[in-house]
């Protein structure tokens, strides 16, 4: 049986309340996170993604409804929010521009040192997060200012990594790189959830990277669920995510328009490795046909 660490309940979130400009960004968000899981984020500008990211480590406190990590309300009574937020690694974009100190290895060191660790458990947990996130030792000693700006996010995510969260939540955190580097920090935070068995929430404009890491999609529209499914069954869905704003991978789009010129590959392609399992299979087909013929 799968462990419940998220657990959203009827979530409402409103900015500005009681004023004239009173809007609501979040509106009766439920849903359930899995441990383990690794789950997508999508939707328009303005459809609630961040704020409902800032509610599950309590950055934000909900006008209604329950957050529940682990099996606790997080604004419950006795629940001490600083333990919570340990639990919960929150990474905002751009997230190299919190890097502040002398030395990598003292950014890294920033969140296990107010954790209280002892010298030895945060150098072992510095070292350990370089290593996922491909901080190589020669940079420890260097300032964090003179690395390229894949390498900063790497230590800012390797930051968050040293302090051994249960739940990794990411805001774009490839947002700005070039697609080398972009591919870089995706392809570290992917290998860190397999070896480390934590739960990741990926918050992301690209349909690709999406399709590429995540098991279930939470698609939102407008501050509410629009869906929330195995991003196999989100991204047969093509017609009615475009129509709510949103993009689809731009290899679905492309068997859409083959569709359309009369060759079906089906309509459950999100990623280039099945469509070129389906057009092999369909040459091969067309092959054996034309020699029995």
């Amino acid at each position: 049986m799968e462990t419940k660490v998220i657990e959203s309940k009827n979530l409402t979130y409103k900015y500005s309340v009681g004023t004239p400009f009173e809007v609501t960004a979040v509106n009766n968000i439920s849903f359930t996170v899995e441990k383990g899981n690794f789950i997508g984020i999508i939707g328009h500008t303005g459809s609630g993604k961040s704020t409902l990211m800032q509610h599950l480590n309590g950055l934000l406190k909900q006008t209604s409804g329950e957050v529940w990590i682990n099996g606790r309300d997080i604004r419950g009574k006795g629940v001490n929010i600083r333990e919570v937020r340990f639990e919960v690694g929150l990474v905002f974009q751009y997230s190299e521009h919190q890097l502040f100190e002398e030395t990598v290895f003292k950014d890294i060191a920033f969140g296990p040192r107010n954790m209280g660790l002892s010298d030895k458990q945060i150098e072992e947990r510095v070292r350990r997060a370089a290593k996922f996130m491909g901080v190589h030792d020669s940079w420890l000693e260097r300032s964090p200012f003179d690395l390229s700006g894949g390498q900063k996010r790497r230590v800012a995510l390797a930051g968050v990594i040293a302090m051994e969260p249960q739940i990794l939540i990411l805001d774009e955190p490839a947002a700005g790189l070039d697609p080398r580097g972009r591919d870089k920090v995706l392809e570290f935070i992917s290998d860190y959830h397999k070896k480390a068995g934590i739960t990741v929430i990926l918050v992301s404009h690209s349909m690709e990277d999406i399709v590429k890491y995540a098991g279930r999609v939470l698609v939102l529209n407008k501050g509410g669920i629009f869906c929330y499914e195995d991003t196999e069954k989100v991204f047969t869905r093509a017609d009615e995510i475009t129509e709510i704003g949103l993009g689809v991978p731009q290899i679905t789009r492309l068997t859409e328009r083959l569709r359309s010129m009369g060759v079906d590959l089906g309509n459950d392609v999100y990623t280039v490795e099945r469509a070129t399992e389906r057009i092999l299979a369909l040459i091969s087909k067309k092959a054996g046909d034309s020699c029995r013929e």
